[in-house]
């Protein structure tokens, strides 16, 4: 009982006080050292945030990083769906090496990885575009999702798509019917890896992007730079909040599909 309480007091201290602080920082404008409270409240940063001439603009770049990181995310998902099968169901020669190369784009900076991508976009019409956004994305972030759908397909064997093929099912139906919810778990963890590295990523986005897609982190950097404390603390709460409603919101609907289906 004693280590249960002193593990969950060390993720306190961990997790939670840095939190506490971005809120006190977000309602002390002015808590400074050597202080160790602040003297004086003040709500000026949530009515910056919520109710000022700055929110619509504010909000215009959340909605549009969470929609090319859902973007993204789908996209991911789309194209690691057949290789993470393949990879998990089959033994060939170079396998570790063909794997090794799928996850590079995880291993190589984003700054090195950029460059070269950018030059290409420019010649492809791709620069300074939605899709381009979300193409670049995807490629530095596919990786997680294919590692976790290669231990979803793992985590099964093949009885249950042999079963449904031997009863006739086709490749699409066996792939929607069985096998994704067999792995959803899987993508929904892959998913929100790749979620949080497209939401949160502001060099790919702002090099490709060109400032043509509006994202959140391209207007929050430079708040975080300025003299501003609390506007960047309220403005970094709202950048964890989002995230965390995503996922409340995920593990409620995969809970009633789940249920539905009487695997709950």
């Amino acid at each position: 009982a004693v280590k249960h309480w002193l593990y969950m007091a060390l993720l306190v201290v961990l997790f939670v006080a840095p939190l506490l602080a971005l809120v006190v920082y977000a309602l002390a404008p002015g808590w400074r050292f050597p202080d160790l409270w602040p003297h004086a409240w003040s709500m000026r940063t949530i009515e910056q945030v919520f109710m000022g001439p700055q929110t619509s603009r504010i909000f215009s770049h959340l909605l549009w990083s969470v929609v090319y990181s859902l973007l993204t995310t789908g996209a991911t998902l789309a194209i690691c769906l057949v290789p993470a099968q393949h990879l998990a169901r089959h033994e060939f020669s170079g396998k570790r090496v063909l794997e090794a190369l799928l996850l590079a784009p995880a291993l190589v900076p984003a700054m090195t990885f950029s460059m070269g991508v950018h030059f290409a976009f420019i010649k492809l019409g791709l620069a300074d575009t939605l899709p381009g956004v979300v193409l670049v994305l995807t490629v530095f972030s596919y990786p997680y999702m294919l590692r976790a759908l290669v231990a979803g397909y793992q985590a099964f064997g093949r009885e249950y798509e042999l079963c449904a093929a031997n009863l006739g099912a086709g490749f699409f139906q066996r792939l929607l019917s069985v096998e994704l919810p067999l792995i959803l778990p899987s993508a929904i963890a892959g998913g929100s890896v790749v979620f949080l590295v497209a939401f949160s990523e502001y060099f790919l986005v702002f090099l490709i992007g060109g400032g043509a897609v509006p994202s959140y982190t391209g207007y929050l950097f430079p708040i975080l730079n300025s003299s501003d404390r609390a506007l960047g603390s309220m403005l970094t709460l709202v950048f964890l909040l989002v995230p965390l409603l995503l996922f409340v919101l995920t593990d409620v609907v995969v809970t009633r599909a789940y249920r539905k289906r009487g695997m709950y």
